[in-house]
């Protein structure tokens, strides 16, 4: 029925179009031979062209006469054409003009008769298409009502165990007696089912046994281990973290907000889990654990899991791993006691050295020759510069057991950087290096310990001094910043690498490459030295083009 309506509808569509085409093919093309007579005729008088337009057309128009009359009137228009004078009357162009009138009528005319009887067919098609579509529409009707005692019932059940089996109900069997198209289907649905019941009950027992071995194992770890869900609640703790934290199983479900009100080792554990500071910077925790003080260091840890079937990652919570430091804490406090020692007992007699030095040099005791003046001149260096690594590392033992003690008093920094500069004067003329001080009128007072900064300058000083080349300049000078005063070293030597700005301010680092000797404690100091003070320690350097160290103290 579909394709009879279709066959009918392409045959009154194409009749339709033969009709238009044919009012425009017959009648149009006089109408328009008549409107350019017309113009020509209007202009007929000016010149030869018009007559000869004029008569071209009236050619044209003999040569599509297909209405009744119209040859008739054709050919009365010929004759008067033919007839017209040269000038032309307006006698005769009126006549002319009628007979051209007269044609267009008649065209005019039969495009209407015509596109009444496009209408009259257009009419008995829409009728004769709107009588086919409502049989069509009615057997249609009688299949829709038909069709889903068939089709959609057998379908209906096959979603509902589609769902059932969404729902992880892997019992759910379908049976389509009689309908052999859904046969098949349904041994293949009830074949999967099966499959998928089997292994849930395999995979369960799996997940199970896994499960439990990841809780033992978790539990038999000497850290302590806490594990945080995206909500912040607690999802399990071992053993230590129970014993550490000093809570109750309890707790283990409920949100770790909560619980930390109660308890504070934990707050702070929780606090941590949004702080961007890196682990290994957080100072460790002090705990009072396995009867005596503990360090652990806390190690953060954010979980991401890629879903089945999915592409992006997926937050599912922290775990939190406190490692037990406090056996390196007191390797660390045993070095610091064992170095403060050293350095103590080293000090006298490198002092005992540098004074019997001091006393070979008196020519009261007698006269050196060159060579033996050169010896004493290598044993002063040798043991200045012990003397010096000594002052280092008692330093440092101070700042580590926590006895660095200030003595602070207001100062102008001029004095510090002019102790500086005379501290390294001996050591800038050996290297051939010119010293440049850069200092404004005005410039804020400052409140430091002057011993400990003056020592700050002096060693970027002489850094600078032993990292430029000879006949180089080293410019040390102060600016005035926002509440704070800014002290800087500035050489022109080969410069640092990026990559280890933040290393050269770490214990015992030295850039590789470095030829120059050192204990790489200088800088570990000044920034311990600065910070004591409120104060910030910074480098700007980059290969080939010197460093600026700055110190910025609050005024």
């Amino acid at each position: 029925m579909i394709l009879l309506l279709g066959i009918q509808s392409v045959g009154y569509v194409r009749q339709l179009s033969r009709a238009t085409g044919t009012i425009l093919a017959d009648n149009y093309n006089s109408l328009q031979y008549a409107g350019e007579m017309l113009r020509s005729l209007n202009d007929i008088g000016q010149d030869s062209i018009s007559r000869h337009a004029l008569r071209e057309n009236l050619a044209l128009q003999q040569q599509n006469i297909t209405e009744i009359s119209e040859k008739e009137t054709t050919a009365a228009l010929e004759r008067h054409v033919a007839s017209l004078s040269d000038p032309v009357t307006e006698a005769e162009i009126r006549t002319v003009r009628e007979d051209l009138f007269r044609i267009m009528e008649l065209n005019m005319a039969a495009i209407r008769a015509k596109s009444a009887g496009v209408e009259q067919r257009a009419d008995y098609a829409m009728w004769w298409l709107i009588a086919v579509a409502a049989l069509c529409a009615l057997i249609a009707g009688g299949i829709l009502v038909w069709f889903p005692q068939s089709v959609l019932r057998p379908i209906d059940a096959l979603k509902k165990g589609i769902t059932q089996i969404a729902n992880h109900n892997y019992r759910e069997r379908l049976d389509f007696p009689g309908n052999r198209e859904f046969e098949s289907v349904a041994e293949s649905f009830n074949d999967m089912a099966a499959k998928l019941d089997e292994y849930r009950r395999s995979s369960l027992d799996d997940l199970m046994t896994a499960k439990k071995r990841i809780e033992a194992i978790v539990d038999t770890l000497h850290e302590p281990i806490v594990g945080l869900g995206p909500d912040r609640r607690i999802l399990f703790m071992n053993r230590e973290a129970f014993s550490v934290l000093n809570l109750r199983e309890d707790a283990v479900g409920r949100d770790a907000a909560e619980v930390a009100l109660s308890n504070d080792l934990l707050r702070r554990l929780v606090r941590g889990v949004n702080d961007t500071e890196k682990d290994a910077d957080k100072e460790p925790l002090k705990i009072y654990a396995d009867n005596k003080e503990s360090y652990f260091q806390v190690e953060n840890t954010p979980l991401y899991i890629t879903p089945v079937g999915g592409r992006e990652q997926q937050f599912v919570g922290n775990l939190i791993v406190l490692n037990n430091v406090t056996r390196f804490k007191e390797l660390d406090s045993a070095k610091t006691n064992f170095i403060s020692t050293v350095s103590h007992e080293m000090k006298t007699p490198i002092s005992s050295i540098l004074m019997s030095l001091q006393l070979l040099g008196d020519d009261r005791l007698g006269t050196l020759n060159g060579e033996q003046k050169q010896l004493v001149t290598s044993i002063k260096e040798s043991s200045d510069r012990l003397l010096s690594i000594t002052g280092e590392l008692l330093n440092m033992t101070q700042i580590e057991t926590g006895k660095l003690k200030l003595i602070p008093k207001v100062t102008k920094p001029i004095e510090l950087i002019d102790y500086a500069v005379k501290a390294t004067q001996v050591l800038a003329e050996r290297f051939c290096c010119f010293v440049e001080v850069d200092y404004p009128e005005k410039i804020s007072k400052l409140f430091v310990d002057n011993e400990k900064i003056a020592w700050v300058i002096t060693n970027l000083l002489s850094n600078a001094i032993h990292h430029s080349p000879e006949r180089s300049r080293i410019i040390v000078g102060a600016v005035q910043r926002e509440k704070a005063v800014e002290i800087y070293v500035q050489d022109f030597g080969r410069g640092i690498d990026p990559r280890y700005h933040k290393s050269i301010f770490e214990r015992y680092f030295r850039v590789p490459g470095t030829k120059v000797q050192g204990s790489g404690l200088g800088l570990a100091i000044s920034k311990e030295f600065v910070e004591a003070h409120g104060g910030t320690i910074s480098v700007e350097s980059e290969i080939g083009r010197g460093s600026r160290f700055s110190i910025l103290l609050p005024a």
